[in-house]
């Protein structure tokens, strides 16, 4: 990951106060600066960085250089190299955390650029102010033993779950802004907005988890969940198919390429078995009934663009989804069924057929919510824990 400067993006806001029992309180001891979790996915890997904004011109002084040019690198840059980004639209500024106020900034790169993120980590020298890094995510394992060899650093390992929970509870609860909204009218192009939703008293909820892959959690409170359900067929999918049939390179490319795209040439709707509406069930004309199914003739294979396969990979993996997660949702009595994850990002599609689908097969009944901060909860959590820390160095597990 070379240096590549650029210019953030600056704003005021009111103070945000953290309520003891959601991080480290102030009578015990802090771990020393830099404060960070990670959350090292199978396809990103996400930081969560607190800068601190309150420092004294006595502790300007005395602090080491090395927390300085930390502090500055991922503070002062929006782009680091040509794959790390720190979304600056998400910051959440004047929080009180700890005994400190700052700022928490989020941070995202691929996963295989780990190593690169791993000699970054060794050039500025990072194992000299901690000697741990509280992680989760698969991650967390795979790269251990390339922590410890090459920069001297220990991985606490964070169970993902655990910080996916914790983290939704404490951003929805001091994000400056809503954090918490859902689609009205999805399907029309004219009339669909995006409408904040009230999440101050969520539980019970069903949490969809779209990563590389799917988990699917059952929240009965800030303390009580579990896991009911999951699918293979996630995020790093819709990427991976992507790739193999447009020779598209990254999500957002793929996600773009979905947007142009008409998935109804590539699918087999009702209408093209039935002629129209299905009336016994109520399955309307235009629903999917064979995804990929019109792929089976030549000369639709022949006429359909890569846009158009970009769609349907994308319809067809939400469509898998929602239909798991409604099951889920009438198995465990649960309306509010929240959707997180990085599959969700510059993806209003799959967003709007998620809404669709949830409202459409349950009758209204259940509610496809998104929370703004979307991929960034399990690094969230992993940064809470770390404060729970203190001062004591921990051993290798």
């Amino acid at each position: 990951m070379k240096l590549e400067m650029a210019t953030a993006i600056d704003a005021t806001a009111p103070q945000n106060e953290v309520e003891s029992g959601d991080s480290a309180s102030d009578s015990q001891p802090h771990p020393p600066m830099p404060w960070f979790g990670m959350d090292i996915g199978g396809t990103l890997a996400k930081l969560v960085y607190f800068e601190p904004t309150d420092i004294t011109d006595e502790e300007e002084a005395e602090e080491v250089e090395t927390l300085k040019k930390i502090r500055h690198y991922l503070t002062s840059n929006i782009a680091y190299g040509k794959t790390g980004i720190r979304d600056v639209h998400l910051e959440m500024k004047d929080l009180r955390l700890g005994e400190r106020r700052g700022s928490l900034h989020f941070i995202r790169f691929p996963t295989s650029e780990m190593n690169a993120f791993i000699e970054l980590a060794k050039a500025k020298e990072l194992a000299t102010l901690a000697c741990t890094i509280c992680a989760t995510g698969g991650g967390a394992y795979k790269f251990e033993v390339d922590f410890r060899n090459s920069v001297h650093l220990v991985l606490q390992k964070c169970d993902e779950l655990d910080c996916l929970i914790r983290g939704i509870h404490f951003i929805d609860r001091y994000s400056l802004g809503p954090e918490c909204y859902y689609w009205k009218l999805p399907r029309d192009p004219e009339q669909c907005e995006k409408v904040p939703f009230d999440f101050r008293d969520p539980y019970p909820y069903l949490c969809v988890n779209v990563g590389s892959g799917v988990s699917i959690l059952a929240v009965q409170s800030k303390n009580s969940y579990k896991r009911v359900s999951g699918t293979s067929l996630g995020g790093g999918t819709f990427l991976g198919l992507c790739c193999l049939l447009t020779g598209c390179e990254t999500f957002e490319e793929a996600v773009e390429l979905a947007t142009q795209g008409d998935s109804n040439n590539v699918d087999k709707l009702v209408r093209d078995i039935y002629g129209g509406d299905y009336d016994r069930f109520k399955l309307q004309g235009d629903l999917v009934a064979s995804s990929f199914g019109n792929m089976i003739c030549k000369e639709k294979r022949e006429t359909t663009s890569k846009a158009d396969l970009a769609k349907a990979t994308l319809v067809t993996i939400t469509n898998n989804i929602a239909s798991i997660a409604r099951m889920c949702a009438v198995n465990e009595h649960l309306e509010r069924v929240v959707f997180v994850g990085n599959f969700l990002r510059v993806n209003t599609v799959s967003m709007k057929l998620l809404s669709y689908a949830m409202e459409y097969w349950s009758q209204g009944a259940m509610k496809a919510l998104f929370l703004e901060h979307e991929g960034y909860f399990g690094a969230t959590g992993c940064l809470l824990e770390l404060m729970k820390t203190g001062d004591a160095p921990l051993s290798p597990t």
